[in-house]
Order: C-alpha cells, then sequence, then structure tokens
C-alpha cells in the first residue's frame, strides 16, 4: 500500500510537471511536429479500418433489432449518434493506447536504459521538455482528429452494410444520420479526446521516462503504459460523461 501510495504520487507530480511545461517556453516545435506526424499518420489506418468494421458491425446488429419495432429508418441516426457520442472517442482512445502508449513507454525506457536520456541532458538540452512534453503535446492535438476519422469511418461502414439490405441512397441515408445530430452530441465529446490524450500520453512517457529497471524494464514498461493508459481513460470517460450531462442535458436525453 505504502509503494502504491508513492507511486500515485510520483505520477502526480510528473503530470503537474507536464501541465506546467507545456506553457513554459520554449516549445520543441521540431519534436512535436514530428511526434504529431507519428501518432498521427501511423495510427490513422488502423482508426479507419477499426471505424468500419465497427460501424458495418453496428449497422447490421441495429437493423435487425429496430426492425421489430417497425423503424429501420432509424438506424442511420443511431448509428451518427452512437459513434459521435461514444463510441468512436472511446473506441480511438483504447485503440490508440494500444499501439502509441506501448511505443511511447518502450522507446523511452530504452532510452533511458541506453544512457541516451543522460546523453541528451549532458548536453545542455531540457531531456523532460524534448522527450516527454512534446510526446504529450502531439497526443493531446491528434486525438480529435483521430475521433472524427472513426467517426466517419463508421458512418461509412454503416452505409455499406446498411445499403446492402434496402438500397438505400447516400443523401437519404446522410440525411437521417445528421438530422438529429446537435453541436451537443458532437463538439464535447469529440473535445474530451483531449483528456484522452493527456492520458496516454503522460501515463505512458511516466512509465518509459521513469524506469530504473535498465534492459529488462523495456516490456514492462510497454505492458504498463498500455494497461494503466486504458484503464484510466475508461475511469475518465465516466467522469467526463456525467460531466458532459450536467453541462449539456439535452445530451442525456
Amino acid at each position: 500500500m505504502k509503494k502504491f501510495s508513492q507511486n500515485v504520487g510520483q505520477f502526480a507530480r510528473f503530470a503537474g510537471t507536464v501541465i506546467l511545461d507545456v506553457f513554459r517556453p520554449p516549445i520543441e516545435w521540431e519534436q512535436l511536429w514530428l511526434q504529431i506526424g507519428q501518432i498521427g499518420s501511423r495510427s490513422l489506418p488502423l482508426v479507419t479500418a477499426a471505424g468500419l468494421a465497427t460501424g458495418v458491425v453496428m449497422t447490421l446488429h441495429s437493423s435487425t433489432t429496430l426492425a421489430r419495432f417497425g423503424a429501420s429508418a432509424m438506424v442511420p441516426t443511431v448509428q451518427s449518434l452512437g459513434f459521435f457520442i461514444e463510441i468512436g472517442p472511446l473506441l480511438t482512445a483504447l485503440l490508440v493506447a494500444g499501439r502509441v502508449g506501448a511505443g511511447i513507454g518502450a522507446i523511452l525506457s530504452n532510452m533511458r536504459a541506453t544512457e541516451q536520456i543522460d546523453a541528451i541532458e549532458a548536453l545542455s538540452i531540457d531531456s523532460f521538455k524534448f522527450l516527454v512534453v512534446a510526446r504529450v503535446l502531439a497526443c493531446v492535438l491528434v486525438f480529435p482528429v483521430l475521433t472524427l476519422f472513426t467517426d466517419f469511418s463508421g458512418l461509412v461502414g454503416g452505409y455499406f452494410a446498411e445499403y446492402a439490405t434496402s438500397h438505400i441512397s447516400v443523401s437519404l441515408y446522410l440525411g437521417r444520420a445528421f438530422q438529429d445530430l446537435s453541436f451537443e452530441n458532437f463538439v464535447p465529446p469529440t473535445i474530451k479526446t483531449c483528456v484522452f490524450g493527456f492520458i496516454i500520453g503522460t501515463v505512458s512517457s511516466f512509465f518509459g521516462y521513469t524506469t530504473n529497471e535498465g534492459a529488462e524494464g523495456v516490456g514492462r514498461a510497454a505492458t504498463n503504459s498500455v494497461v494503466f493508459s486504458s484503464l484510466l481513460v475508461i475511469v475518465a470517460d465516466i467522469v467526463l460523461v456525467r460531466c458532459i450531462f450536467l453541462v449539456f442535458p439535452e445530451t442525456a436525453l
């Protein structure tokens, strides 16, 4: 219990330092753009494919269920609301936590084990801002964009599944999909993924940057990054959904 409390305290201090350093100049712009490209472009095929597959499966299930109540016309609406409100943000966060989280944890822990971080600091470079803050800020900026790709690829997958059974037109499908989608259903769930990005980037960097177990800690840091970032994302999602319902009561209807 004592060790757990120490780890929680260390992580809280680490996260606080990240927040403070984001607003403390200078910003490592070159490293930031590099991380945005790596995190965004390399995660894009994964989230797009997952969105398409999930959209197809969701449409197949919802169309069968809604047909029993004579509400087949509501399939596009259910698809869009489901993706934009909850499925898209959470699916993106969990997928990227597995790909990016493990990568950040493994890279930073390997750099610590091979003393590359010490070499960076020997060159009078702030290794924390250069390695950690740039990655966390990149995650925060990239996650909303990746979420949008997941949302719209889910709609595309849903359209293909619906077209295979009812031959619905694109204009009619999109009209039904967006007829009940409001500002409260779209913007707050998308913006909350910035918090998911901060969690994944900070947790992964914490396990990688603070490891002191040498080469043996590389695999452990990667595993811990995925496990704990995924758990914290799910917990944060519960809290954020409740906060969105309080600020935008219409979303809960």
